[in-house]
């Protein structure tokens, strides 16, 4: 795991030495055992290739980057791991390739040598990566399918940059960073983020997951990035439930087998729930001799709290725990710590219960943890998508079958009927007016009383909630179009983010077995009725594939909370250091923070109900404070 940073400059290598080591410095954390640069000359224009590393697979200099083919032609800068480099370096080897190190970065360059672009598909593993091809006079950009890994990039006066985070690339820019106002108004009016190409900087960009972008170094032209990937939604009729159980279970323990390997100690985040549960307990499967500590983030004391089903799971595998249990004061301490880390606002104080499980982890010397992120998106998790599943019987003529499903969802604890039949009709409407109408009716406003909107009018900032749509045929199978959706563009890339910047900020890679290209194809693949059952369970065909590896208690589990955090507590706990956050003066003419001080005054009072605005606007002052201001 590892940070890389450079780009392409075509005025010149003015002070480029100096914003590249800016760029390393700024990430340290991600890389504190190697750090490369290299500067080459192709035409006019000069080329950086910056890496700084954390060494998780041949802890050797064998792993140094930036790397070179043999013929010297082509050069890599890779972030991220390859689980099926022995694989991948066995066939290569047939093919007549010579190795000289056991690094997955080593493979790479050589699967891209042999395959190019179609080698990607082959590839199982989290990435982002930069080749420099000589022979072709191209830079190429390439991020994994669900984009577990960052990237970001950037044209600037004709020259491109990219880093993997938004301080590094700020170092190599030579224009002061500027706030990109539509990404601000959508995360604080509609709280979206992480769901485009576009950044809170203005021309700073993400490359979206399973996309690829290529520049011409002589002309300057950037292509427009390419999708090399996305999750497919045609439904498959020749797997009955239990062969579809049995099969899901042995594509999740080989993934497992795989995201084991590792040259240093590993652990796991564990929170209780089903989908990191599996991982443990899969992990004592696959290796029953094995050594396993768990992370978890307790919130004791408080009806939130999963530490029961943490302490269940850890007695079922016997693993070693670890436990951390923080307070409002602690985040408070730690809060610029962590929204540094970020480098972009985010949603919820839940983020700093990961952050502070990744601290915990390092502190007792491992390196790697596996997650159970991505379950959710595959398997209709939270609370089970009632809104699109509902659409689809109705799509194909199953009435009864919709309002049975609405009847038996509504049973399940923290929902109900007018919650589930309000889903549905919001699905139905999608795109229309009515739809506007009823998002208003719902309290969601798209000008709040703190936001003023001249300013946005003369920016000509689209003022509606952003909208995402799949560009599938979805009829019959609005769900699984939903969770595509949710895999690569709405909801997973943000809370990828988040585990990628917490464990990093501590030097430690987080690994995530459910997100292979394998298992999402299947699971998008199987009929809806596998994913939420017809009585409202959600990840119905996986708990069945974990029987007799998970425990059944937490298997029937009708509850689930994760790392939640009691935001309110905490922020009402403490509400005049938020004030104090509040009152520093943004300078921004759409942002009335006058109005924001009135509101949360009223929320802090009990005049007004608590909601998860209060962090967005704490979030999003101190982040602007840090990075722009």
């Amino acid at each position: 795991m590892c940070g890389i940073f450079g780009g392409v400059w075509r005025d010149g290598a003015h002070r480029l030495e100096a914003a590249l080591s800016g760029s390393a410095r700024a990430l340290r954390f991600r890389g504190p055992d190697d750090n490369g640069q290299e500067i080459f000359i192709l035409g006019a224009a000069t080329i950086a290739l910056g890496h700084t590393r954390l060494s998780i697979i041949d802890l050797t200099f064998g792993g140094h980057q930036p790397m070179h083919s043999a013929d010297g032609l082509v050069s890599i800068v890779f972030n991220g791991e390859i689980y099926n480099y022995r694989e991948l370096r066995s066939e290569l080897k047939l093919l007549g390739h010579r190795f000289a190190s056991d690094s997955d970065t080593e493979v790479l360059l050589t699967a891209w040598r042999q395959w190019g672009q179609d080698g990607l598909t082959r590839l199982v593993g989290m990435f982002a990566f930069v080749v420099f091809d000589r022979g072709q006079g191209t830079i190429t950009c390439v991020r994994d399918a669900f984009g577990i890994k960052p990237f970001f990039y950037a044209l600037e006066q004709g020259n491109f940059l990219f880093a993997s985070e938004i301080p590094a690339i700020k170092e190599l820019k030579r224009n002061k960073a500027e706030l990109d106002w539509q990404r601000a108004y959508d995360y604080l009016v509609h709280g979206d983020y992480d769901s485009g190409p576009r950044t809170f900087l203005d021309g700073i960009f993400h490359l979206e997951p399973g996309h690829v972008l290529e520049l011409d170094i002589a002309s300057g032209r950037l292509a427009k990035p390419a999708r090399w990937w996305q999750p497919q939604i045609a439904e498959r009729r020749d797997l009955g439930f239990a062969e579809a159980a049995e099969q899901l279970r042995e594509r999740f323990l080989d993934s497992i087998r795989l995201h084991l390997r590792s040259d240093v100690p590993l652990g796991a985040a564990l929170s209780g729930g089903i989908d990191s549960s599996a991982v443990v307990c899969a992990m004592r499967h696959v290796a029953p001799d094995a050594a396993i500590n768990t992370f978890s983030y307790i919130a004791r004391g408080s009806v939130v709290s999963e530490e029961g089903w943490v302490d269940r799971v850890n007695q079922h595998v016997g693993a070693v725990p670890h436990k951390v249990v923080v307070s409002a004061n602690e985040l408070a301490a730690d809060l610029d710590d962590m929204i540094q880390a970020q480098g972009e606002p985010f949603g919820s104080t839940s983020i700093y219960a990961q952050y502070r499980v990744f601290r915990l982890a390092r502190e007792q010397g491992v390196t790697v943890t596996l997650d159970g992120q991505g379950a959710d998106e595959m398997l209709a998790g939270y609370n089970g998508y009632p809104g699109q599943r509902i659409r689809s019987l109705l799509e194909q003529g199953s009435y009864a079958e919709a309002w049975h499903f609405l009847h038996e969802w509504a049973r399940w604890p923290g929902r109900s009927r007018l919650a589930g039949a309000k889903r549905a009709v919001a699905e139905l409407t999608q795109g229309t007016r009515l739809n506007g109408f009823l998002r208003r009716l719902n309290g969601m406003q798209a000008l709040p009383a703190w936001i003023n909107a001249a300013p946005l009018e003369e920016m000509r900032i689209v003022r509606r909630h952003p909208q995402v749509r799949s560009t599938q045929d979805e009829s019959c199978r609005r769900l699984v179009a939903e969770l595509a959706l949710s895999l690569t563009q709405r909801g997973l890339p943000a809370l990828l983010r988040h585990g990628d910047r917490n464990s990093m900020r501590f030097s430690v890679e987080s690994r995530v077995p459910f997100l292979t290209r394998e298992l999402a194809d299947f699971l998008l693949s199987l009929p809806e009725a596998y994913l939420i059952s017809p009585e409202g369970q959600t990840k119905h065909v996986f708990r069945a594939a974990m029987r007799g590896i998970v425990p059944d208690d937490v298997l029937d589990r009708r509850d689930k909370i994760g790392f939640e955090t009691p935001e309110k507590e905490w922020l009402l706990g403490m509400a005049e250091t938020v004030r104090g956050w509040l009152r520093v003066d943004l300078h921004l003419p759409f942002f009335l923070q006058a109005e924001v001080l009135k509101e949360f005054d009223l929320i802090a009072t009990g005049k007004k109900p608590f909601s998860w605005q209060v962090w967005r606007w704490i979030n999003f002052s101190r982040w602007y404070s840090r990075f722009i201001a």
